[in-house]
C-alpha cells in the first residue's frame, strides 16, 4: 500500500522541527525522525531522569503522553496546505505494557480525519516495532485555535 504524500512536505518538516523545539519536548530529548507519507515518527531516548519508578527503571507515563500528543499534532499538519494553530481537545492513552528500561521509545502517528474544525488522530508507541506496542493513543485537536500564527510569515 502506497502512503499518501503530505499536503505540504515543507510545512510538515517545519512543523516537526518546531514542535520538538518546544521547551518540554527539549527537556524530554524528543527527536523528529521524519515521516513516511503523512505519518511522522518521534523518538525519546531512555534516561535516568525520565524514570517514573526507580525500582523498575520504567519511564514515567508522562513521557508517553507527551510523545503521543506531540507526534499526533505533527500528524495533523501533514494534512494542511498552510500551518494553523491547533490545540489538543482530548487525549486518551491505553498503556499495553511497561516500557523496557534502557530502550528508546518511538511514536508514529496518523491523522485519519481532518474535518473543518476538528482533527482526529491515532498513535502507537513502541521500542523496535509498531507491531509490539507499548501504548496506543487517540486524540482530537481543534483547528485554528488561536488567531496568532505559530510561525513568522513565510517560514513554512
Amino acid at each position: 500500500m502506497t502512503e499518501q504524500a503530505p499536503a505540504n512536505e515543507k510545512l510538515l518538516a517545519t512543523a516537526g522541527a518546531l514542535f520538538v523545539s518546544f521547551p518540554h519536548c527539549v527537556t524530554l530529548g524528543m527527536q523528529y525522525l521524519g515521516n513516511v507519507g503523512r505519518k511522522p515518527t518521534l523518538k525519546v531516548a531512555w534516561r535516568d531522569d525520565l524514570v517514573g519508578n526507580p525500582a523498575s527503571g520504567v519511564l514515567h507515563g508522562g513521557v508517553i503522553t507527551s510523545i503521543v500528543d506531540t507526534c499526533s499534532a505533527i500528524a495533523v499538519t501533514a494534512h494542511m496546505d498552510e500551518l494553523e494553530t491547533i490545540a489538543t481537545l482530548d487525549l486518551r492513552i491505553d498503556y499495553l505494557k511497561a516500557a523496557t528500561p534502557g530502550k528508546a521509545i518511538y511514536c508514529t502517528a496518523e491523522c485519519y480525519r481532518l474535518a473543518s474544525q476538528i482533527a482526529f488522530t491515532r498513535a502507537v508507541c513502541y521500542h523496535d516495532s509498531p507491531d509490539d506496542p507499548i501504548a496506543h493513543g487517540v486524540a482530537t485537536f481543534m483547528r485554528d485555535s488561536n488567531p496568532k500564527p505559530m510561525l513568522a510569515e513565510g517560514a513554512a
